[in-house]
């Protein structure tokens, strides 16, 4: 099992962002691909920034971000601006 955590910064308010984030759409496009959103919120210092944090296979959830771009940016997200860290247990 490996952890994502993905941090980038938004160019709609947070809120419009996580209705998108949360919705059933969503939940089945990383039901279906195996990734388990874990916890997503806003950074206290900056309201344009946010974090994610999925548990999939390695290299899954990565792969699920990079084939999705364009999607992904659709909802506000700056893609030039995403970080991704990986860590396991092991």
């Amino acid at each position: 099992m490996e952890t994502t955590i993905c941090t980038f910064e938004l160019s709609v308010p947070f809120s419009q962002w996580a209705a998108i984030f949360d919705s059933e759409d969503v939940a089945k496009m990383h039901a279906a691909a195996g990734v388990t959103p874990l916890y997503r919120g806003v950074s206290s210092n900056n309201p344009s920034k946010v974090v994610v944090i999925h548990q999939s296979a390695p290299g899954v959830a990565t792969k699920l971000l990079e084939d999705n771009k364009a999607l992904i940016e659709s909802t506000g997200h700056i893609w030039s601006t995403t970080e991704l860290s990986t860590y396991t247990a092991d």
